[in-house]
């Protein structure tokens, strides 16, 4: 998915993040941090081989995920974001142990905290394995145990959002919004389901949906001690590989499949956020330049 490219930029990204997840979830979550930070450089690693994780055993899962995190760490990232809720649910602390204090991971969680506050009722959409978790209990009873809250199972629509398969998505979300209850608020509880939140919330009509990635994005800059750049300009701030805007530069500098190096998938480009990613991914040249950026930087870390 190379296309038509304009002229390579010089100089090196604020700071590199890599997103790792089953398939295109992570899509919405890189998105939202090039919209706050134009000039991150991003490592976007995918499990195509394996997706989708809902069915998978908790070990698997976390097997899974520490490879996908371990094919990353030839490009120096600065962060980690696990953009994937059952991946976060089953690997987030081995992948803490594993690489902080030296690589700081952010984790993804339902923002169930916040669509509680609109005080109810709230349905919460996930993947079979995460309707049925102790870790949705829990945090419906951190955040919102008196709230009327609903978990609902969306079947199939991971895996019809995976294919960029817009009406077999559409029937999904048919599915499970008539299984869903009249509510106030919706929390989507698995990262691709916010590449059609539009489809979704035209299907459910006057309901509050709530996501996370622009807050996993927030997060993931206090982690960096970077600042949003508000005028959307691109320009450095202070943190981790700043340097000025002059100097900066970002987009996608690599994906993985599988951990093998590979381009973008066809169907994200289904999508808003995945058109606007597609056209944020580097040209050779500034592939090449960001690698050997990467590899004079010095700081591998092994897991």
């Amino acid at each position: 998915m190379d296309g038509a490219h304009p002229a390579p930029r010089s100089g090196r990204p604020a700071a590199r993040v890599a997103l790792v997840d089953s398939g295109v979830g992570l899509v919405a979550y890189a998105d939202a941090l090039l919209a706050l930070r134009p000039d991150l450089g991003l490592i976007l690693s995918m499990d195509p081989d394996h997706m989708p994780y809902g069915p998978r055993t908790p070990e698997h899962v976390r097997h899974l995920i520490l490879g996908s995190a371990r094919a990353c760490l030839p490009y120096q990232p600065d962060a980690l974001v696990v953009a994937c809720n059952t991946a976060s649910v089953h690997g987030l602390e081995a992948l803490r142990a594993a690489l902080e204090p030296q690589l700081p991971v952010i984790g993804t969680v339902p923002a169930i905290r916040p669509a509680a506050m609109t005080g109810g009722p709230v349905a919460v959409w996930a993947t079979r394995a995460t309707t049925g978790s102790d870790y949705l209990r829990g945090l419906v009873d951190a955040f919102a145990a008196d709230i009327e809250t609903h978990a609902v199972t969306a079947n199939g629509l991971a895996e019809a959002i995976e294919r960029g398969e817009l009406d077999g998505v559409d029937a999904c979300i048919r599915e499970a919004a008539a299984a869903t209850p009249p509510v106030k608020a919706l929390v989507l509880g698995c990262t691709h389901y916010g590449l059609v939140a539009d489809r979704i919330a035209e299907a459910l009509g006057d309901v509050r949906i709530f996501d996370s990635p622009v807050a996993v994005a927030r997060q993931t800059l206090r982690r960096l001690g970077l600042e949003p750049d508000a005028g959307g300009s691109g320009a450095a701030g202070s943190g981790a590989g700043g340097s000025g805007a002059a100097e900066s530069v970002g987009g996608v500098e690599a994906v993985l499949l599988s951990a093998r190096p590979g381009e973008l998938p066809e169907a994200m480009l289904a999508y808003p956020a995945g058109r606007r990613l597609a056209a944020h991914r580097l040209t050779p040249v500034e592939r090449a330049q960001a690698a050997s950026r990467a590899g004079r930087n010095g700081r591998r870390r092994d897991v």
